[in-house]
């Protein structure tokens, strides 16, 4: 064994950059003789967080916030000398579009599943025979599919019906995903309805019995308030973090061409010729990125069934004056039924007040998702007049946007399709019986969100650490 070990990080979006603070301070902190090698294909590092700052605005391209129930975010905004830029977002009613109109969501709906029945009753998104349908959640017996992976279509349209699946819990689910949810796994994206309905059979029932009570005071209420930020843009997570790691371990514009195993390690070879060796390779690369850099072993085809599909972001920026017809609330979701291009619209200054000067509106739309990605291809000019015009169905905006971001992220999100933990599941007995010292981590393998990614890098360094202090047998 030599006196320091090498570690490659591959690909410096959150997965990687976490990767590295946590693998060096752990290092630092236990004195290990671990040296590590961050790289990144692009210019920056990052991956899809990004913020941009015009005119005073705080703009997100990727990801704007993460759930704050998840603490392995907040954890390393703390590291990074952040925890006071965290903002909470603001409670206000969010809406599903349907038919032209903007039905709110009914209170107490988790997810789409309904735990207070009087505003389930009442709301006029659904009709009387899907409310029925729905009800009979309440005396359906359990699916009888056991733990067998299915499809959230699947399970939710048999406990809840089709009406309420489409108008409701399809929009509310597929958005996070960007999904088909009659091809999203159940038990790879949201387990946790499984394990009500096994533990209580009624969907209704028990997520009623498990969901906390909402406290009565305004104060506390806020403080519930699902997800969290930092007020000057997650990239400036980004930027502090990168701000602890050793300059020298980064290398940016360095594209991995192939890793192979030599010996009881790897080589790396980049695009432009250049070799690293390395005792351990942590892989944070899309799937894509992936498969061709381990190319030269069959198993890793696997990476190619995980599908990805096209979003892009479009950022609108107003006076205040330009909104004729001005909605209380923070946003909506489209239901696939309604005849829109995009697919959801957050009224950022509304949600987010840090986002946006005094006297201007900020408006984020989504367009793409599984199945209907054109419009993400399409021209800056055809994606805002696409967008305005069906915004302006429903909100009445008297004017060109100031200004306008759209940001493309070309198949960039993982489709965690029906049997994903399985192939992934099958993939890592592959990766550690033939390529030891190698690990995968990131958003196409364990959770899309920050936190998800997040939890995946602290494990990737406990992974690389166990494995570099394993004894190396001694042939004699």
């Amino acid at each position: 064994m030599s006196t320091t070990q090498k570690v490659v990080i591959v690909g410096g979006g959150i997965t990687g950059l976490t990767t590295a603070y946590y693998l060096q301070k752990e290092s630092r902190e236990k004195g290990l003789p671990i040296e590590y090698t961050l790289i990144e294909a692009s210019s920056r590092l990052g991956g899809k967080v990004q913020t941009d700052y015009t005119g005073g605005f705080v703009i997100e391209k990727g990801p704007d916030s993460f759930l704050a129930r998840k603490t392995s975010a907040t954890r390393l905004i703390k590291e990074a000398g952040l925890e006071e830029d965290l903002v909470r977002n603001h409670n206000g009613q969010a809406y599903i579009l349907n038919n032209d109109k903007l039905y709110p969501i009914p209170g107490g709906a988790i997810m789409g599943i309904p735990t207070k029945l009087a505003p389930f009753a009442t709301t006029s998104l659904f009709s009387p025979a899907g409310k029925l349908r729905a009800a009979c959640d309440l005396f359906l017996p359990r699916s009888n599919k056991g733990d067998e992976d299915q499809s959230l279509g699947h399970f939710f349209r048999h406990r809840l019906g089709d009406e309420v699946v489409e108008n409701l819990i399809e929009p509310l689910l597929s958005g996070i995903y960007a999904g088909d949810i009659d091809r999203l796994s159940l038990m790879a994206t949201f387990p946790q309805f499984h394990m009500v309905e096994k533990k209580y059979r009624s969907l209704i029932l028990g997520m009623r019995s498990t969901t906390p009570k909402q406290p009565k005071s305004a104060e506390n209420k806020k403080q519930t308030s699902a997800f969290l930020t930092l007020k000057h843009g997650l990239q400036s997570l980004v930027e502090a973090i990168d701000k602890k790691l050793d300059t020298n371990c980064i290398r940016k514009n360095s594209p991995v061409d192939k890793v192979v195993q030599t010996g009881e390690g790897y080589t790396l070879t980049l695009e432009d010729g250049s070799r690293l060796q390395a005792d351990a390779v942590v892989m944070t690369t899309p799937p894509q990125a992936t498969r061709h850099a381990l190319s030269d072993y069959p198993f890793t085809e696997i990476l190619t069934e995980i599908p990805t599909t096209s979003v892009a972001t479009i950022a609108l920026a107003f006076p205040a004056s330009a909104i004729k017809k001005d909605i209380s609330g923070t946003g909506f979701v489209v239901s696939r039924n309604a005849d829109y291009t995009i697919t959801a619209c957050t009224w950022t200054h509304k949600k987010w007040p840090h986002s946006a000067p005094e006297g201007k509106v900020l408006l984020r739309c989504y367009v793409g998702r599984a199945n209907d990605e054109s419009i993400v291809f399409k021209s800056d000019d055809e994606i805002v007049s696409t967008v305005m015009k069906d915004l302006n169905k429903i909100m009445h905006i008297d004017a060109e946007p100031e200004f306008y971001r759209i940001t493309r992220w070309k198949q960039s999100m993982p489709q965690y399709v029906v049997g994903h933990q399985q192939r992934i599941e099958k993939l890592n007995q592959e990766v550690a019986a033939n390529l030891p010292g190698l690990f995968l981590a990131g958003a196409p393998y364990c959770g899309v969100g920050l936190p998800d990614c997040i939890d995946q890098a602290e494990r990737a360094v406990q992974e690389v650490i166990e494995y570099l202090r394993m004894p190396v047998p001694v042939h004699g």
